[in-house]
Parts: structure tokens; sequence; C-alpha cells
């Protein structure tokens, strides 16, 4: 058993799982600091109460029924659906807020009680790792809300001046796609923002794709999109602490939903103005709203659905399409994002998943080459924004398809490298004959 833990594996995990508890534990510190509780209490708070999504806790549980038999997933699913209405029924009678997903999570604790007390060996570990999965998807929406949440409290002055300048290089896409989704009406929005708010959702369908011969195989994949979406928020957010930026519509407009923001804004612009060409300069703004702009971790996501749903069926790589496309319209189209941050977050997304890759298959010269290409990218993108704003508002037709060329040089290396990578079919061997004696 000492043997075992001395494995290079298990003090991975180890060290893994001691580092993500403390991690936890500080961001809940530091929400308490603020007043407010953090991810920790917050997910304890759900077992009891209206969750703040139900889909997403549904989802996490879909994760961990991987690894369980077809009898099982129909147990678990109709658990949870009994409790959800037992749950609706009393918020009913109390007028209390209406929201589904607890008999979900009741459903992943129950089987993490049952790995621990009636399972052993490979059996256990694998469920773990199933109810472990599932709790990760829920954890890291919590998580990234604790974030959101200290960088409005810790950032008081935000770079959108800055970003605004240099996205007069592409065109200042934002008041574009603004003006677009305001001429398809409600309609198109409600389908967008669909889209926007259940990102977590469709990554969960191209991973569960990915996972679904776990139960038959009894292990896991190296690589699959759960570790990439988590990896992209677990970093995103310390890039939003150095460079925080709120978005076009708190900046130059009224504010999401035309609530907030107007009072701090630079003016009244977007959609219909795009901003003019001026000396940027970092400006204070309020302690609400998130400085979650730089890179776009929605269009990161959205990318690492698109890279993940290339191997599957047709079906599901025209609905990452889709999820791409309908994520990059409602960023931009809802004025949350500068096009200067999708440019980033694309480059970020191949970078982390190329790591991750590379991580899986160990590291080789191609794979540290990669990883570092595009560490260096978007190191130049930021470097670029905060600097040379105004030089790229002035020369937008050098510096515009620089930028495009920016990151289309980072998406081509990542799609050579791994296709190197993958494993190359042998021919087929052809049957040895023996020689036929000659006819006189």
């Amino acid at each position: 058993m000492l043997a075992a833990w001395r494995q290079p594996r298990a003090i991975l995990w180890t060290t893994a799982a001691v580092v993500a508890l403390g991690f936890l534990i500080a961001l809940e510190i530091a929400a308490r600091h603020y007043g407010l509780p953090g991810p920790m209490a917050n997910q304890v708070r759900e077992v009891i109460f209206a969750p703040k999504s139900g889909p997403l806790l549904y989802a996490g549980m879909a994760l961990m029924m991987v690894v369980l038999t077809w009898r099982q997933r129909f147990i678990a699913v109709g658990a949870a659906i009994g409790i959800d209405i037992v749950f609706f029924l009393v918020r009913w009678a109390l007028d209390a807020k209406m929201m589904f997903g607890n008999g979900a999570l009741w459903v992943l604790l129950a089987y993490g009680v049952i790995a621990v007390t009636r399972r052993t060996g490979a059996e256990r570990v694998l469920l773990l790792k199933g109810v472990g999965l599932g709790l990760l998807l829920v954890a890291g929406r919590k998580t990234g809300d604790t974030w959101l949440l200290i960088t409005s409290k810790t950032r008081p002055m935000v770079l959108d001046q800055y970003l605004a300048s240099a996205d007069h290089a592409l065109g200042n896409p934002s008041w574009v796609a603004g003006r677009i989704v305001s001429a398809t009406g409600s309609i198109g929005a409600h389908v967008l923002d669909y889209v926007y708010i259940q990102l977590a959702v469709a990554a969960v369908v191209v991973t569960v794709y990915q996972l679904r011969n776990v139960a038959a195989e009894r292990r896991f994949p190296g690589h699959h999109l759960v570790r990439t979406f988590l990896v992209i928020g677990l970093l995103g957010p310390a890039i939003y602490m150095i460079f925080p930026v709120v978005g076009p519509i708190f900046a130059y407009g009224t504010g999401a939903f035309g609530t907030g923001g107007e009072h701090l804004a630079v003016a009244n612009l977007w959609p219909d103005t795009p901003p003019p060409i001026g000396n940027p300069q970092s400006m204070p703004f309020d302690e609400l709203t998130p400085r979650n702009c730089m890179p776009s971790l929605h269009t990161a996501w959205a990318t690492a659905i698109f890279i993940h749903s290339r191997k599957g069926p047709r079906i599901l790589r025209y609905a990452g399409t889709f999820w791409l496309i309908a994520t990059l319209g409602a960023t931009l189209g809802f004025g949350y994002h500068y096009g200067v941050d999708i440019v980033a977050g694309v480059v970020f997304a191949f970078t982390i998943d190329a790591a991750l890759r590379a991580l899986d298959r160990g590291w080789d010269r191609q794979g540290i080459q990669l990883v570092a290409y595009g560490v260096a990218v978007f190191a130049l993108l930021l470097v670029s924004y905060r600097y040379l704003p105004m030089e790229m508002a002035k020369y937008p037709w050098a510096f515009g398809p620089l930028l495009l060329l920016a990151m289309a040089s980072v998406v081509y290396g990542y799609m050579r490298t791994t296709k190197l990578w993958e494993p190359k079919a042998a021919p087929a061997r052809q049957p040895e004959t023996e020689p036929q004696p000659e006819l006189v």
C-alpha cells in the first residue's frame, strides 16, 4: 500500500487535491472578507435551498453516470427526479424560490458515500473519479463566481479605453454585432442568451460522448474536454487580475439589461456609435461589475467544445460549430466583450488544450515548442493591447491582419502538431504465398 502511494501518479493526484482544497479555502476566506459566502458555502447551501443553476447540477450528474451501468443510470435519474419533485412541492407550498437540481446534487453525494462504504479496489476508484468529475464541474462554476467578486472588489481601475482603441484594428466588431443582434429582435437575443448561459451543459454533451466507453473499459481516457474546461476556468481569472476590463456595454453603454454602469461609463455609445480614437487611460469603475473580459473565457470554452467535438459524429461536429458561432455572436452582440478579447480567448484555449495533450502523452520537443509559442503569442497580445492601442487604432490595415494572423498561426500549429501525435494506422500485412511452379 505504501509503495503505491510513492508512485508518481499517486503523488501527483494527492498534490493536486491538496492544492485544489487549499485554493477553495483561500477563496472562501476572501469571499467572507467581503461579507459574502464563498464557493464551498454556496455549494453546501444548495443541498437544501434552491440552486443557482439546475441544468448545471444535472450536467454534473450526467458526467458521474458515465461510470455506471445502464440499470444504475436509470435508478440515479429516477431518484434525482423524485427528490426534485418533493422539493418542488415543498417550495410551492411555502411560496419559496423555485428551481430544480437538488435531486441531482443529492444523487452525486450519495454515490460518493456508496463509493467509500460499499465499493473496494478499482471499482471504488472508478466511482470516486466519476463523482469527483461531476462535483468538479459544479465547483468550477462556484469558484468562478467568487473569482468575479474578487476582481470587482480588488481592481477599482479598468483598462477598457485601451481595448476600445485597440479594437479599431478589427473594425469594432462588438458595435457591429450589437446592431445586428438588435435588428434580429427578441427571438435572436433569446437564442443567443440561452447558448451563452448554458455553455457548461454543451460541454457535458461532448464530454459524455468522449467518455461513453468508460463503464465498459473501467477507466477514463487520458484527455477529455472537462480537463480543458476546468483549467481554462482556473487560469483565466488570474489574467482578469492583471488586465481588468468590464466590457463595452458597461464602459460605453448603459450596463447589461439597461441597469448599472451608466454613471461610470465613458459615454453612452454602444452599439450605435463606435468609440472615438483618443488617448486611452485607466478609469475607475464600481465594485459590483466583474472585470471578466480579457481574455473572453466564454470564447475559450466554446473553442474547447469545438476542438473536442471534431472527433465525434456529424451531428456533434455541427453542434460544436453552432455553439462556437452562437457564443461569438452573444459575447460580441450583447456587448460583453471586445473583438480583441475574442482573439485572445481563442489563443488561450488552443494553448491550454495543447499543454494538456502534451502532458497526457508525455512532453516532447514538439509539445514544448507549441505551448511556448502559444504562451508567447498570448503575452504579446496583452502587451500590444496595453502599450500599442493608439498605433493599432491609427493603422488598422496593418494591425488587424497581424492580430488575425497571430491567432491563425497558433491554430495552425495546434492542428499540425496534434495531427503528428495521432497514432498512425499500420498497413495490413499481406499473407505470404508460396511460389507456384511454372507451367511448361
